[in-house]
């Protein structure tokens, strides 16, 4: 097979940021609902053909690369459908509405977003999960946030700085263990050279997060908005601490580092449980008769349609209104078109080309960790993910850590700053199609208030060019 030019490389990469930014442009916040995954299937083609016509790569070698980029978010795809019946369930069994009634009555407004981002921070540093964390109590922060009239894509960037801290700084994290594994370093120096970075953005961010709840409180905050809405809540559903249950649970499994899968399903099955058990009027208002046959019914169309209530107050069926496996179908539809650009670009031999020529580039230590940050962000955005985007270049600039004698949790820190944090970021990443489906909020809308993501691999390309906390080999020997 002939090695692709980095001219023709690029062809599919520019041909697909130019219908990005078309549909962006025409389309909006629609742009990921259909628009976005044309394009991606398009620029698979475009690079499809290019490797065909102009270098002789076999369509068999294509269609096998697009099958293993596939067939790798493949589980991400089933959680998110999965998902999507526990958001219906849980709204259902009094969770979700209990978070938001309890929300209500305990957070003051002026501290809500910071609040929100340090809860997020405990929950997925003590899971290891920044989409465990954005799935559930990111969910009912989301609920909370609107009810006190926040803009949801500023609490959507509060929830997911926070969860994407405490997964970067978790010895339970995939990505954690991954980023150290592939830079040979341990676990542990790993995560306490990431504190030089992830600490002042964090820090950063909160500050951010508390000066506009101070100084933007929203208007729809008066006591008696507030009494409105928990009592249109407590006329609805039986508010107790039962209700926690089903989280409580998850969380309980996901750190015990069960499969988030079985984890999940679990907590369905859970707030099946508590909702037949707490939920009875509830139940009984949303069944045609009261027979087992109806009860199923409900349950399964909760599951597979979503949770739908008319309480006669707009806020209130805006908040709970959602869920179901069909809302996530389009989520799992933009992963699967950016797996298959990802995988034509990899099975191509593109990607390679075009991470080689960037590592040519590099002249010195900041270069070498800018080169690395960047790697990690145009995988993010052409490979469409987090995984491959700390893989590819752990493995392709390991090497050169060597060669500038850089111990190796200059690159595993390096590989985190970029490849965890920015893939939420990009609408068809699978973290951004991720949190956007959970969260209800569009990626472009949520992305500028992710103060954490953003500066991460700023703080970090600033202490590269500065050489400062970077750790040489010969001070890292025990």
């Amino acid at each position: 097979m002939k090695k692709v030019s980095l001219f023709f490389s690029l062809i599919p990469i520019v041909f697909l940021v130019t219908l990005l930014i078309i549909n962006v442009a025409i389309f909006k916040d629609e742009a990921s609902y259909g628009p976005n995954q044309v394009a991606l299937l398009l620029g698979a083609l475009v690079a499809g053909f290019i490797g065909f016509l102009k270098y002789d790569i076999r369509f068999k070698t294509i269609e096998e690369g697009i099958n293993t980029a596939t067939s790798n978010a493949l589980s991400a795809m089933i959680i998110l459908i999965v998902i999507g019946a526990l958001i219906g369930t849980w709204i259902l069994s009094g969770t979700v509405p209990a978070l938001i009634y309890y929300g209500l009555k305990i957070i003051t407004p002026q501290v809500f977003l910071p609040v929100s981002c340090i809860a997020c921070c405990a929950v997925s540093l003590a899971t290891g999960s920044s989409w465990s964390t954005t799935g559930t109590i990111g969910i009912a922060l989301i609920g909370i946030g609107e009810a006190l009239g926040f803009d949801s894509a500023l609490v959507a960037g509060a929830i997911i700085s926070g969860a994407y801290f405490g997964d970067k700084m978790s010895p339970f994290s995939d990505t954690t263990n991954l980023a150290a594994a592939m830079a040979g370093t341990e676990l542990f120096t790993h995560i306490k050279h990431m504190i030089y970075t992830s600490g002042p953005a964090i820090i950063i961010s909160l500050i951010i997060f508390t000066i506009i709840g101070l100084t933007n409180t929203p208007m729809a905050l008066e006591t008696s908005s507030i009494e409105q809405l928990t009592s249109v809540l407590d006329q609805h559903f039986n508010i107790s601490f039962w209700c926690f249950i089903p989280p409580v649970v998850v969380l309980l499994l996901v750190r015990k580092k069960i499969p988030a899968l079985p984890a999940i399903t679990v907590g369905i099955i859970c707030a099946v449980i508590v909702a037949c058990v707490f939920q009875q009027d509830l139940l009984q208002k949303m069944m045609a008769q009261n027979t087992l046959m109806d009860l199923y019914q409900v349950i399964i169309k909760v599951s597979y349609k979503g949770f739908l209530i008319e309480s006669g107050h707009p806020i209130i069926d805006k908040l709970l209104n959602r869920g179901g496996m069909e809302g996530m179908l389009t989520t799992v539809w933009l992963i699967f078109s950016a797996m298959f650009f990802g995988g034509s670009l990899e099975a191509t031999g593109m990607l390679q080309v075009i991470a080689d020529s960037i590592l040519k580039l590099v002249a010195g230590t900041g270069s070498l960790i800018g080169a690395t940050l960047g790697s990690c962000i145009f995988l993010n955005a052409t490979a469409s993910d987090q995984y491959l985007a700390i893989v590819i270049p752990g493995r392709m600039f390991k090497k050169a850590y060597d060669d500038y004698n850089l111990a190796p949790q200059n690159l595993s820190r390096a590989l985190e700053d970029a490849g965890t944090v920015t893939s939420v970021l990009i609408p068809w990443n699978s973290g951004g199609a991720y949190n956007s489906g959970v969260l209800g909020v569009p990626t472009l809308s949520y992305a500028p208030y992710c103060f954490f993501n953003i500066l991460s691999p700023l703080i970090s390309v600033f202490l590269g060019a500065m050489n400062l906390t970077i750790t040489e080999k010969r001070q890292n020997i025990k």
